[in-house]
């Protein structure tokens, strides 16, 4: 449900500039609102509710998603819009801070980076099926019902967590330690350095895909190029679950690689459909294990306060993705944004590579 209020924008993104009368770029800043209130609020959401049941603060996030949607869907101008989306921001906050710890506790150390896999299956899945279905219903019957049916999602789920998810404990307050230290941690540093790069990377061509493919004349094929890429996600994703407990160096090594040559690919060949499809599922199948790819090392490097540093980072690079998409948008146009994925990923390629002893080992902590 987070993934899917978040990244929704994106595939309705000119009909909902046209709609609240400002430029795609600006509606592009949708979705930057949404990522730079998740990665603000992380941190101290996660300090000042470290010690709620889970279920109570699951429950209240979705339910704040809800809201989000309903005035996302019934807002006639940008301001309002603007601040359903910082709200729904500070919830998605919560359950990003949540679910990975909750997973690892739940798995032995030998299964964590599976739990993982498992926990974040949602990412692809509302990409592969969330996101397309909800640009071809955008298309059909408007962006404006599309965000009242995910609205209506968002209740549904709120009344299975009540009846079906077990609670849990929050943390004592004596057992809480500073996060910002975790950054002191061998290991942690480079890792987060390779969500920041690669995020950005992602956000800036796929929150202005639909402008890209404008571009190409590939805008009426929009739905169908994101189911593309989501179904090359899902692809990815198991695979990441079946390997990461043993692979998580070499999967990364090729989560950065693939998304490199697909870059490539979108510099030289976009005016051919075949290569843009291509290339689509060479970037799907790079990004949709990357959440736990990254997510495994880093909570290897710096346990729990490791992940809450990766929410952060995380989603403020998305907003940061956001909005420099769009400031290239308006003065290069979007066929920079395939270069601006390379300037960003041979670097991280490079370290994910060096870093060989912290960060991303030959061998996992406690792998068997």
């Amino acid at each position: 449900m987070s993934i899917l209020t978040e990244a929704l924008p994106a595939g309705v993104l000119p009909e909902m500039a046209r709609d609240l009368s400002v430029s795609e770029s600006a509606a592009g800043q949708l979705l930057t609102v949404y990522a730079i209130a998740t990665g603000v609020a992380a941190i101290p959401l996660s300090v000042a509710t470290s010690g709620w049941r889970r279920k109570r603060l699951v429950l209240l996030a979705v339910a704040a998603f809800a809201v989000a949607n309903v005035v996302t869907a019934v807002s006639s101008s940008y301001l309002p819009t603007m601040t359903s989306r910082l709200f729904a921001g500070v919830a998605a906050a919560a359950v990003w801070a949540e679910l990975v710890g909750y997973a690892r506790r739940l798995a032995p150390p030998h299964l964590q980076g599976r739990a993982i896999a498992i926990t974040m299956a949602g990412i692809p899945l509302a990409l592969s099926l969330g996101i397309p279905v909800g640009t071809f219903l955008g298309g059909l019957f408007g962006w404006r019902p599309t965000f009242g049916v995910v609205a209506l999602i968002s209740v549904l789920l709120l009344v299975w967590i009540g009846v079906s998810v077990p609670d849990a404990s929050g943390q004592k307050s004596g057992k809480r330690q500073p996060i910002l230290q975790a950054l002191k941690l061998p290991g942690v540093v480079p890792v987060l350095f390779v969500v920041a790069a690669y995020v950005l990377a992602h956000n800036i061509l796929y929150t202005y895909i639909a402008s890209f493919l404008d571009e190409y004349d590939m805008g009426g094929r929009r739905d169908i190029v994101l189911l593309v890429f989501g179904t090359a996600s899902v692809v990815s994703i198991f695979v990441t679950g079946a390997l990461v407990d043993r692979r998580l160096r070499q999967l990364t090594v090729v989560s950065v690689a693939l998304f490199i040559v697909a870059a490539v690919m979108l510099v030289l060949v976009a005016e051919s459909e075949i290569a843009v499809y291509t290339s689509m599922v060479l970037w799907g199948l790079g990004w949709g294990g990357v959440a736990t790819l990254l997510q495994t090392a880093v909570t290897d490097a710096g346990g729990d306060r490791g992940q809450a540093l990766l929410v952060t980072t995380w989603n403020s690079f998305m907003a940061v993705g956001g909005a420099a998409g769009g400031i290239l948008l308006d003065g290069m146009g979007p066929t920079s944004f395939p270069w601006s994925v390379l300037l960003l990923l041979v670097p991280a390629l490079l370290v994910v590579v060096v870093c060989h002893r912290h960060g991303f080992p030959t061998k996992r902590p406690d792998a068997a």
